[in-house]
């Protein structure tokens, strides 16, 4: 399997400084246990981001910062997804590592439902209230996802099968890194449903009435 397409070059800057919420952070764990070069980038992000805090300055805390700190993790604040570097998954399963936590080993332990005719969403309930969305989607053989816009970051790692785009054709280990500024409009290509893990800040932005008007029922 060869990774066509990777993730941006700040997303993996942000995951190593451990910017991204828990949504992101584990569609970007899955996608580095897939593909071997933005694995050893985020590797070299982290050292660069080691060698930089060893050389700056320490700066001044106050007398009750441990105090505060200790708090804070008692209160579950800014909660993420723990998540090391990850390996690629073993041999008898079908699931990047960091993901079988949240769906089993194996894709056919995932259940879905069914949100309009060809397309059914397995929720994935991660974080605190208010963080990003995580979902899976199953998409039918030859369906054509409605043209569509983001209200935000969207990243899209595909977990098997394909689909084609105007940015081209995604495969297995594949992650559409997109903000609010692209609209595409993805067909699944032909003898394979498209299973994909999905991170988004906001509600997609559908181009068709109708769609919109469905949009709260499917919750995309």
């Amino acid at each position: 399997m060869t990774t066509q397409h990777h993730l941006d070059d700040a997303t993996l800057l942000r995951y190593a400084s451990g910017d991204l919420d828990s949504a992101f952070t584990m569609v970007v764990a899955a996608h580095l246990a897939m593909c071997d070069k933005c694995r050893k980038a985020a590797r070299d992000a982290e050292e660069i981001g080691g060698h930089m805090m060893d050389h700056v300055a320490q700066a001044p805390v106050s007398d009750d910062a441990f105090e505060r700190m200790m708090a804070r993790l008692d209160s579950g604040a800014d909660e993420q997804i723990e998540v090391d570097l990850p390996k690629k998954s073993a041999p008898d399963s079908d699931v990047p590592l960091p993901l079988r936590a949240l769906i089993g080993d194996h894709m056919d332990d995932v259940r879905w439902r069914l949100v309009a005719p060809g397309v059914r969403k397995y929720e994935i309930q991660q974080g605190k209230k208010g963080e990003s969305s995580l979902y899976m989607l199953n998409i039918s053989p030859g369906m054509a996802v409605p043209e569509h816009g983001h209200g935000g970051a969207e990243m899209t790692l595909i977990l098997s099968g394909a689909y084609r785009d105007k940015l081209g054709v995604f495969g297995p280990g594949d992650v559409a890194d997109l903000d609010e500024d692209i609209e595409h409009q993805p067909i699944v290509e032909p003898g394979e449903a498209c299973i994909c893990l999905v991170a988004t800040e906001a509600p997609t932005r559908f181009k068709d009435l109708i769609v919109r008007l469905m949009q709260p029922f499917v919750r995309i």
